[in-house]
């Protein structure tokens, strides 16, 4: 391991030597932190909430197959439904997945945009029938889906009229001795969170310690608190979130399918941040001699990875030829995650006489948390679907799902989370709608969805509101499918958990098309 040593400060507050050597502790990579805490409400809902996804005839009519089985996707919703299929069945699905963001921050309105594709389906079922007893089919099958595309790119950008960068630093500083944010107790990457962001902070020169002796725990900032803070926030975001199912179905006397799935759960996201920030402000009575930062860039590189589990139940009931009749329960996933974190910082002080050559502190070090634990809320589906004959059908489902039972764990290390969590979050409504009509072996397809706010304020989040339609081709064993799904939805992003809070407004638009090939065996 390379050591640097820093020198200390050794001049009075607001009047440091820039000249001066400012060598670093750098830690080896892949350094294990405990407690190091970093996991907020934003993420947990980030894996929490699902996007709607599948073969593009359950897209094309809104998800809404709770009681009508009979498609790969829709053994997400319904595990009962695999025995609706008449044959055997394999399909692989390919989506555009295209992603608008708008933002306003402070009047000011920007755009970012994120278009990819990816083979987001692929399964098989198998049917076998019994006629010789009351148990007259049971089938088996195994999909995999894309559960949540998590590729986006926003930017932000607009001038703060109070709120500096130096705030979210301070709120972690304050508390800190000053041994600790000099580096004189610690390496970078020892630390916990706090104390990494005032060391990041005090090597940066963006704070201050009240008193020059190790045991100080107080800062002040030193970029300038006159406000109109120019701001651009980027976040570019990749990665997926994707579950194995394993069905297993039965059907009783042709009128009543039970169904169970065995899920793998599969995460991976990488969220690349850039913050930047300039104030052009200098006071020539002081300025002259004490320095201020004029400007800065605060880049964060996350890396989230892990696996999970949960089951599904359901049950499909016909009391009569043309009605069906859904009830289904998916359990809470239960994620086993691992997040690494690399940050880096550069800021560029000066005074009335000019600038000084940037101040950097970037130890190139991937910070490796403990594992932690994620459990997302279950849900209940009920639906109904009326069948008309072979010209047609209507489906409808409702989903009650509660996100205030999202938890982190060990739960010890994430009480004040889990406590927000059940205070902030709420039970959500969501409502799907799909109808299909059949022209020979043409098939039109159209739905809608609606999803409430997981927060009970509705505003950090707002509702979802999605469109769908779609056609399909029945070529005798082979069917062709293709769909279009529409979906909007607002939401305010805050720039940092704490300290810098105040939020862009963000319209999330989403424009997919998906085209999916399925053989009858």
């Amino acid at each position: 391991m390379n050591i640097f040593y820093k020198q200390s400060r050794f001049q009075i507050i607001n009047q440091k030597n820039k000249t001066m050597k400012k060598i670093l502790f750098i830690a080896i990579a892949g350094l294990s932190l405990t407690q190091l805490q970093a996991q907020d409400i934003n993420d947990a809902l980030r894996y929490a909430q699902d996007n709607l996804s599948g073969t593009a005839r359950f897209r094309a009519m809104g998800g809404a197959f709770g009681a009508l089985g009979g498609d790969l996707s829709a053994l997400n919703v319904n595990p009962a439904g695999s025995t609706v299929f008449a044959n055997n069945q394999v399909g692989i699905s390919l989506t555009n997945f295209n992603t608008r963001n708008d933002s306003n921050y402070f009047g000011n309105n920007t755009t970012d945009k994120d278009n990819k594709f990816s083979l987001n389906q692929a399964g098989a079922a198998f049917v076998f029938e019994n006629r010789n007893s009351d148990w007259s089919k049971f089938a088996i099958a195994v999909n995999y889906d894309v559960t949540k595309n998590l590729s986006s790119n926003i930017f932000s950008a607009g001038t703060n009229p109070n709120n500096s960068i130096s705030n979210y630093f301070l709120s972690y500083a304050n508390g800190v001795p000053l041994s600790t944010a000099n580096g004189s107790d610690y390496y970078y990457g020892d630390m916990y969170y706090n104390e990494q962001q005032a060391y990041l902070a005090y090597e940066s020169y963006l704070i201050n310690p009240v008193s020059n002796t190790a045991n100080n725990t107080q800062y002040t900032s030193a970029i300038p608190t006159t406000g109109n803070y120019y701001q651009e926030n980027s976040v570019r975001t990749a990665g997926y979130t994707g579950k194995v199912s394993f069905n297993f179905a039965t059907q009783y006397k042709n009128k009543l399918s039970l169904g169970i799935n065995l899920n793998s759960h599969y995460l991976d996201y990488r969220q690349n941040s850039s913050f930047y920030e300039s104030n052009s402000y200098i006071n020539p009575a002081t300025d002259n001699t004490n320095y201020s930062v004029k400007r800065l860039r605060f880049n964060n590189d996350l890396y989230t990875y892990g696996r999970g589990f949960s089951f599904n139940l359901g049950a499909i009931y016909k009391p009569v030829k043309e009605v069906r009749l859904g009830l289904a329960y998916e359990s809470p996933t239960w994620f086993k995650l691992n997040d690494e974190l690399n940050q880096n910082i550069s800021a560029v002080s000066g005074n009335a006489g000019g600038e000084l050559n940037p101040d950097s502190v970037n130890p190139n070090l991937t910070v490796i948390f403990q594992p932690y634990s994620l459990q997302t809320p279950g849900k209940w589906n009920g639906s109904f679907a009326y069948i008309f004959g072979k010209k047609g059908l209507l489906s409808i489902d409702y989903t009650l799902k509660d996100y205030s039972n999202t938890k982190y764990k060990p739960a010890g290390d994430f009480s004040s989370t889990n406590y927000q969590m059940a205070n902030v979050l709420t039970k959500t409504n969501e409502i799907r709608i799909g109808g299909e009509y059949k022209i020979k072996q043409l098939s039109l397809r159209g739905g809608y969805r609606y999803e409430q706010s997981p927060y009970k304020n509705g505003y950090t989040i707002g509702d979802l509101h999605a469109y769908s339609g779609g056609f399909g081709f029945n070529f005798g064993s082979t069917k062709l499918d293709l769909a279009y799904t529409y979906s909007k939805r607002a939401y305010n992003q805050q720039l940092f958990s704490q300290g810098l809070t105040d939020s862009a407004k963000i319209n999330s638009l989403n424009n997919n098309v998906t085209l999916t090939l399925l053989f009858e065996l």
